[in-house]
């Protein structure tokens, strides 16, 4: 079934108001296993309407429209599509009680003759119950092509369509998915490494996604059942996972699972805690650990060091070695890695130390980080040049680039 999008609203175009709904609608149907080969915007303008339906008709099973179901003169889509289809409006009995109940019970509330478009579906159409509103949706099939009418606000379509529409699309095959997520290696170098999986994938499907810092992997597949995509999904996830680089980068599962989380987690799993000595990222670190549940068991405190007075007050750093080897340096990393391990008593210590910009510091350029990590026998350092990045990014990627510092160093130790 290939099916088509159709956003109803002149605030769409005009940027007032973000079209969400395609989104949502878009991610439901590929879980129903039906595909979405377009997606249109279009104004509140019946021949422009009238013009898109014709290009839909033609090239989809499944045409969704949202939105233009309301009581006002700009609702015109079940109008439009009634003059398409050659369709007459006839009022649904359940919808008219619905709306009579409404004004009855808020005598406040003026009722104008306009409300009881809300009621009006397409003569032959199954009706859709809006449980948040009284714009009643329907559906109706018309020489082979399925059209669907939702109701614009998006608490009203989401609630429509997962007790409405989707228990109707439901057919044998699903789409199933797993989400791989990887620091560490980047999108282009990913997608290089997995060329042969990517270039002659078919079913399950491949796809790379990447943020700041962050690349993560979809795989997907149409199956009857949860264990038949299991099975499939795994068999593809043992395939990227060969490639030593890839797994060395893999960290996680799942569209909302973090670095810091998956850290917190090992930490708890190989009882041990941590702390940190921070400067260019100012408690950053500190703060996407603190959004992780249960880290008071891994972690009793930290410090913000960010001048050279309190690294030298409060982690016991001479002055004299500060001045002599720079704030941003390799030293400095070191030497605050050890002293806050040493000061909170954890097993871990952690320091961040570098240039966010805008000018650079020390001579030290823009985008250069000194992140440390000190344990009981050794203490490592590593550099990283950041690039000419804004400063939130070159703090976030720094926070990053830490976490998975600390994830590596538990998985080896």
């Amino acid at each position: 079934m290939k099916a088509e999008i159709i956003a109803v609203g002149t605030e769409i175009l005009t940027g007032q108001i973000v079209n969400t709904n395609a989104q949502f609608l878009a991610e439901k149907l590929a879980e129903l296993g039906i595909d979405v080969y377009f997606q249109t915007a279009v104004g509140d303008n019946t021949e422009r309407l009238l013009a898109v339906l014709d290009i839909a008709r033609q090239r989809s099973d499944l045409v969704i429209l949202s939105g233009g179901l309301g009581p006002t003169d700009d609702d015109l889509t079940k109008q439009t599509l009634a003059r398409f289809l050659r369709r007459d409006l006839v009022v649904d009995l359940q919808a008219q009680a619905k709306l009579d109940d409404f004004f009855a019970q808020r005598p406040s509330h003026s009722r104008t003759p306009n409300n009881a478009r809300q009621a009006l579906i397409l003569e032959g159409s199954q009706p859709l119950a809006n449980p948040r509103g009284l714009a009643i949706g329907s559906l109706l099939t018309v020489d082979k092509v399925t059209y669907i009418l939702l109701p614009g606000p998006p608490n009203e379509l989401k609630a429509m369509f997962k007790q409405e529409v989707m228990p109707r699309l439901r057919s044998g095959s699903r789409l199933y998915s797993r989400v791989m997520r990887f620091f560490g290696v980047g999108e282009s170098h990913l997608v290089t490494i997995l060329d042969d999986l990517i270039k002659h994938q078919t079913d399950p499907t491949l796809a790379p996604y990447t943020k700041l810092g962050e690349v993560t992997l979809r795989l997907s597949t149409k199956a009857s059942n949860q264990d038949e995509a299991n099975q499939r999904l795994t068999s593809l996830e043992k395939e990227i996972l060969s490639k030593k680089e890839v797994a060395a980068a893999f960290y996680g599962y799942g569209e909302e699972n973090s670095l810091a989380q998956v850290v917190v987690s090992l930490l708890k799993e190989k009882n041990k805690t941590v702390t940190a000595a921070e400067s260019l990222t100012a408690g950053l670190l500190q703060a996407n650990l603190a959004e992780c549940s249960g880290l008071s068991q891994v972690f009793e405190g930290g410090l913000v060091t960010y001048s050279r007075a309190q690294k030298s007050s409060l982690l016991g750093i001479p002055l004299e070695d500060l001045k002599q080897h720079g704030v941003v340096s390799a030293f400095t990393a070191e030497k605050m890695a050890e002293q806050v391990r040493l000061k909170m008593g954890a097993d871990i210590g952690l320091s961040l130390t570098g240039v966010a910009g805008p000018a650079s510091l020390e001579n030290q350029p823009v985008g250069r980080v000194f992140i440390g990590l000190a344990i009981a026998d050794y203490t490592k350092v590593i550099q990283l040049n950041l690039g000419k990045r804004n400063r939130e990014e070159i703090r976030q990627l720094a926070v990053l680039h830490a976490l998975d510092l600390v994830r590596r160093t538990l998985l080896t130790s």
